[in-house]
């Protein structure tokens, strides 16, 4: 793959970012540095870097692909209420295609597993304007990374 300022440009954009970024946001906030970049060349770029393992396509059930740049196996977490979608780190989900192995249906190489609910910021203004005060509080093994 040749070099490219364009694609340089959004390998540093996108490096360290744990907000999940469609390819239109990450279009607008390179169009200041590269006015007549197009978002097909965006789409292309972040489909090689996909391609070359820096960085995986994300769905989430609502038909918008993202893009990550934690390229380890794990989880998502979208909020159905602001769109946001968290990492979700899960010393269990490293076992799932282990078990899919073990049912003897063929060879892992990847999975996808995501959730959807409400964020904890969409929870509590929900909660607050409801006026309710008791909040629901779940324990799990899950860590969120924002």
């Amino acid at each position: 793959m040749r070099t490219s300022k364009q694609r340089e440009a959004i390998r540093a954009y996108m490096k360290d970012r744990h907000d999940h970024p469609t390819a239109d946001q990450v279009y607008t906030a390179l169009r200041e540095e590269f006015p007549n970049i197009s978002l097909g060349t965006v789409y292309r770029n972040l489909m090689q870097l996909v391609e070359r393992g820096e960085l995986l396509q994300v769905d989430t059930g609502d038909n918008i692909s993202r893009f990550d740049c934690l390229t380890n196996q794990h989880a998502h977490f979208r909020c159905t209420h602001c769109g946001r979608v968290f990492d979700l780190e899960n010393p269990e989900s490293t076992h799932m295609s282990f078990t899919a192995n073990a049912a003897k249906v063929g060879q892992v190489h990847s999975f996808s597993l995501y959730f959807t609910g409400l964020c904890l910021d969409c929870l509590s203004q929900s909660s607050a304007a409801d006026g309710s005060a008791s909040r629901a509080e779940t324990h799990s093994n899950l860590s969120i990374h924002q």
